[in-house]
């Protein structure tokens, strides 16, 4: 069947219209279209009813695929101190439209302590990807929120003292238990403190001790791999605490969240959901004019579009700003536009009131071509999956044709005010991230780098040549306390190449380290044009007289260098020296690891067991002539991980 979500008339349809269709393309078996249309229902209607519908229609896609939708499967746990059940479908139907199917298991009312403590609770057996612990100040800290007028000072510092303690309890027994990631609300300050304004004269105050029980949370946070503490005090401010509470249900029924806010409070969970999944996007494609700029370049000209300090042009600067802040976070920037390239580049390189450059974007497609097509070539030449886009244009219109066209690219719906466009961008979740290596912060810098690389390569006749020009050194390491962070990175969102796909956490990474008898390197490469950063994974263990390849994988950014070869010629060579006698690997195919396909038997691997699409591989050790490429400077340390976190 064809996808009607091209035609301009599809845009037209009203949520009634959805649900319909979506019964009839399950009836029909079309239930790749049909999952389509429900993320498209709520992005349309985001609403309880809506989000009960997308649940129940989820459940029946999974039953009849065989649990074979293109979604990414996460377990979630919530262990709360107030009812959250209401919020859970609402956080099912939005996991669902960052393409995450999320299984959801909340804890007994109050019940925190005990569920974080007793190894063998229901949470335990859950065995979640990642537990949130919502506990609210009332019941973290009931001395503080209820008696503070009432308690002298030295025992309400006490009070405070006692809540951290017991957070440090909890989470340390926590890790003990389960490698799954922690969000950890922070404790909501009261709106009206007891001693009104005198409360903030002092850092002893009631809000006072409550900031301080929230610095000391951040703290024993960072002593643990993958603790997150989440701003619930924040989340209320932004909303507004007297719009935000509602005391009649929380009485009645102990929600004490207002109908309204249920969902901000479900997407302020899925800021941390969507990158512990991996469904996060790298690169942000912008259009230019209403959307980068007020107005069109090149009807209005260079003054005529609206781009400053001042309002309108203000809301096109906030926007800019936010894109600068993607970017130092590792987000590439890229413009898609219908547009002329002569004017289009005038504004970007020479309007006063632009904040982005030219120089900013690490691809440009600016001409009248389709724009999905634009996107396609623009993952290509950054050599990223088509999942990793996401897609800001101002045009309806053109966001339609790229959800029905490309469904696999995060398409943000900006409103009809360009004043909320930043706040749009800044709301996305595809755009969190819970860790910033140094390669986050240079990659637009790489990617410049990377141009000078292909231009380069043309000059020479082979391949090897342009190796050897390229100077190429790569140090190998065992994982450390600061390279952690981002070997888990890699594994979390790297598609290309990537035998396995084995999604890890950093406590997973940290507690394979510790056991001998797994082997975790690094690889970092550099070239006469740049650094490339830390690009490369292998994990493997000792079973026997073999070495077992667990993860495999490489940045797509040195993907064809050899690099590669270099990498699993040490694991090969490492396993030897350990007195094993074979290399053994399994490839896992996915949607998206085709380039990593015929790898091991490009370098001497003999196919020893297919099952299914899975296959095995094998190496013999002591024939192996598995070297590293003599264009290639490597170094290899033999420092281990430090047991310095928990």
């Amino acid at each position: 069947m064809s996808d009607s979500i091209s035609n301009p008339t599809s845009a037209g349809r009203n949520p009634s219209n959805l649900r319909e269709e979506v019964f009839s393309l399950i009836a029909q078996g079309s239930f790749d279209l049909a999952s389509r249309r429900l993320a498209e229902l709520w992005r349309r209607d985001p609403a309880p009813a809506t989000a009960s519908f997308v649940t129940a229609r989820l459940d029946e896609l999974r039953e009849k695929t065989r649990d074979r939708l293109a979604l990414t499967k996460f377990k979630l746990a919530i262990l709360r101190s107030f009812t959250v059940e209401p919020i859970v479908p609402l956080l099912r139907a939005e996991a669902f439209a960052y393409g995450i199917d999320l299984e959801v298991h909340v804890g007994d009312f109050n019940t925190y302590v005990q569920d974080l403590l007793d190894g063998q609770s229901a949470l335990y057996r859950f065995a979640p990807n990642a537990v949130v612990l919502a506990v609210r100040t009332d019941q973290a800290a009931p001395e503080l929120w209820r008696d503070f007028a009432d308690l002298a000072p030295e025992a309400a510092q006490q009070a405070a003292e006692r809540v951290i303690r017991g957070y440090e309890q909890w989470i340390g027994v926590f890790r003990k238990h389960s490698q799954a990631a922690l969000i950890v609300h922070a404790l909501e300050r009261p709106s009206s403190p007891s001693l009104g304004v005198l409360d903030s004269q002092s850092e002893a105050g009631q809000s006072g001790l409550i900031q301080q029980i929230n610095r000391e949370l951040l703290r024993i946070a960072a002593g643990f791999h993958g603790v997150y503490g989440l701003d619930y005090d924040a989340l209320v401010a932004r909303h507004g605490s007297e719009h935000w509470h509602d005391e009649r249900k929380w009485l009645t029924a102990r929600l004490p969240i207002a109908a309204a806010y249920l969902l901000p409070m479900a997407r302020e969970w899925m800021r941390f959901i969507v990158p512990l999944s991996g469904r996060t996007a790298k690169v942000l494609v912008t259009d230019l004019d209403n959307t980068l700029w007020g107005g069109v370049i090149g009807e209005d000209g260079m003054a005529g579009i609206k781009v400053g300090a001042e309002y309108p042009g203000a809301a096109y600067q906030a926007l800019q700003r936010a894109l600068l802040d993607l970017s130092r976070k590792g987000i590439l920037l890229a413009v898609c536009s219908k547009n002329n390239l002569d004017d289009a580049m005038e504004a970007l390189e020479k309007h006063p009131g632009m904040l982005v450059r030219a120089n900013h974007f690490a691809a440009m497609r600016i001409n009248w071509t389709d724009k999905a097509q634009n996107l396609r070539e623009i993952a290509q030449e950054l050599n990223v999956g088509i999942d990793a886009l996401a897609f800001l244009d101002d045009n309806p219109f053109e966001r339609e044709q790229i959800h029905g066209a490309l469904p696999e690219v995060t398409v943000i719906d900006l409103p009809k005010n360009p004043l909320e466009y930043a706040a749009a961008v800044r709301n996305c979740a595809a755009f969190e991230r819970l860790t910033l290596s140094a390669e986050d912060q240079q990659r637009t810098e790489m990617y410049a780098a990377q141009k000078q690389r292909a231009g380069a390569e043309q000059n020479f006749q082979s391949k090897e040549d342009f190796f050897r020009f390229l100077d190429q050194e790569a140090e190998l390491e065992p994982v450390s306390e600061l390279t952690l962070a981002r070997v888990a990175q890699l594994t979390q969102k790297t598609n290309q190449f990537n035998l396995t796909t084995r999604r890890y956490t950093e406590p997973q990474i940290a507690d394979m380290a510790k056991r001998p008898e797994w082997n975790i390197f690094s690889i970092r490469v550099r070239d006469r044009f740049g650094d490339h950063g830390l690009v490369g994974v292998a994990i493997a263990h000792d079973e026997g007289e073999q070495c077992e390849v667990d993860t495999f994988l490489l940045s797509c950014r040195v993907i064809g260098r050899t690099v590669e070869t270099a990498l699993l010629a040490h694991l090969a060579e490492s396993a030897a020296q350990r007195g094993r006698k074979r290399l053994v690997g399994w490839f896992l195919p996915t949607k998206k690891n085709a380039p990593a396909r015929d790898f091991y038997q490009e370098h001497g691997f003999e196919r020893q067991e297919t099952n299914g699409t899975r296959t095995l591989w094998v190496l013999d050790l002591k024939s192996s002539t598995l070297r590293c490429p003599d264009w290639i400077k490597l170094k290899a340390t033999v420092e281990t991980m430090p047991g310095g976190k928990n």
